[in-house]
């Protein structure tokens, strides 16, 4: 499959709840005058801009061009780099990522190049999808691909870990976790399943021809129905996060 690619002013007019939901994140951040922080898969940079009006200096990456780009626009310092080839040492207070570890799944070596980049007893503070993190989207996206092999094979670009998992993978690098868990955050979409699809899934499907696609499409519209849609709330996607914090040793 290829990789995912970013269609900007789509993702800002149907998944804004990403970095407003991200509001609780800042909070555990407590952002500090003056402090350097690196903002770990920026995106469109909305987060990153919050973090700079504390009086931050504030570095984002990201691995997306478009979204880099898109962050740029509002004067923010931030350059293309993936998740696991971070290139700093010890210069931050902070390292800070909302909504983006799970797509970065060499995580050890996204972890261990955080852990490089921050200053001794610096801060590692984040939130992405744990353990049950949209389990119906992605049971139907892979019995879709079972049962209409021409589409190729499923190959999850999500890493959703447990408590436990995560845990273990910060303190053998090095960090003491302060404090991690699941929050289970039932998420409405702002318009349909087929538009987060369009969005967040274009990874898995951009291999396909224009028909598969819209076989896929309605496909998984078909199924989903009966899991996430109510009359009464529309589209509900069944997000679970985990939330953490963890101090560098030394």
């Amino acid at each position: 499959m290829s990789s995912q690619s970013w269609d900007v002013q789509q993702y800002q007019e149907s998944a804004s709840f990403v970095p407003q939901l991200g509001t609780p994140l800042l909070q555990l951040l407590a952002p500090q005058k003056q402090e350097k922080i690196l903002d770990l898969g920026c995106g469109d940079g909305k987060l990153t801009l919050e973090i700079k009006n504390y009086g931050c200096e504030v570095i984002g990456v990201d691995s997306s061009a478009e979204m880099v780009n898109a962050a740029q626009k509002l004067g923010l310092n931030t350059e293309v780099l993936s998740g696991d080839s971070l290139k700093f040492k010890e210069e931050f207070d902070a390292v800070f990522s909302n909504a983006a570890l799970h797509w970065m799944v060499n995580k050890n070596q996204v972890v261990a190049g955080v852990y490089k980049a921050l200053k001794p007893q610096g801060r590692f503070i984040g939130e992405f999808g744990g353990e049950g993190n949209i389990k119906h989207l992605v049971t139907v996206i892979s019995d879709i691909f079972q049962d209409f092999p021409e589409f190729g094979d499923f190959k999850n670009p999500w890493y959703f870990p447990s408590v436990a998992e995560y845990s273990e993978i910060l303190t053998e690098t090095g960090f003491t976790v302060e404090y991690i868990e699941l929050i289970p955050r039932p998420t409405p979409l702002k318009n349909d399943v087929i538009q987060w699809l369009r969005i967040f899934a274009n990874g898995i499907t951009n291999n396909l021809t224009k028909e598969q696609q819209q076989k896929f499409l309605k496909e998984a519209e078909s199924r989903l129905y009966p899991l996430i849609y109510s009359k009464s709330e529309g589209w509900v996607a069944d997000y679970v996060r985990l939330r953490f914090k963890a101090i560098k040793n030394s």
